[in-house]
């Protein structure tokens, strides 16, 4: 189930986009699952078609589905593979600011691997 919260801070179509790869991450969504269509989905949660297609869009850019003609959106992710070298750089690079961004505020080593484990933990209990 997809929950999108008008009143945050983060965009919808980041929403959107986390929710289905935490949903990869807990095994409701697997490998050769077909996600709804834009149209579909964008008229479930009463958003804007483009902002759906926006979030699709960077789950193909990431390599966890692929817009396929005609058969839409298909889940192409495996949680239980290793991560390739170019997926583990992408990840470097987009936690590199928020680790910087945390070390300003005062977290030390040992505060960033409570918050992973805690972000972990509370991912694949939703």
């Amino acid at each position: 189930m997809i929950f999108l919260d008008s009143e945050s801070n983060v965009p919808l179509y980041m929403q959107l986009r986390t929710q289905i790869i935490e949903s990869i991450v807990r095994g409701e969504l697997v490998k050769g699952d077909t996600l709804p269509s834009v149209r579909g989905l964008a008229g479930d949660l009463g958003i804007n078609m483009h902002t759906v297609n926006k979030s699709y869009h960077e789950l193909e850019s990431k390599g966890i589905i692929e817009i396929v003609p005609k058969k839409g959106a298909v889940i192409i992710a495996d949680s239980e593979k290793h991560a390739s070298n170019e997926q583990y750089e992408m990840i470097v690079e987009e936690l590199r600011p928020i680790v910087a961004e945390g070390l300003v505020y005062g977290l030390d080593e040992a505060d960033f691997h409570q918050l992973i484990s805690k972000i972990m933990k509370k991912i694949k209990e939703v």
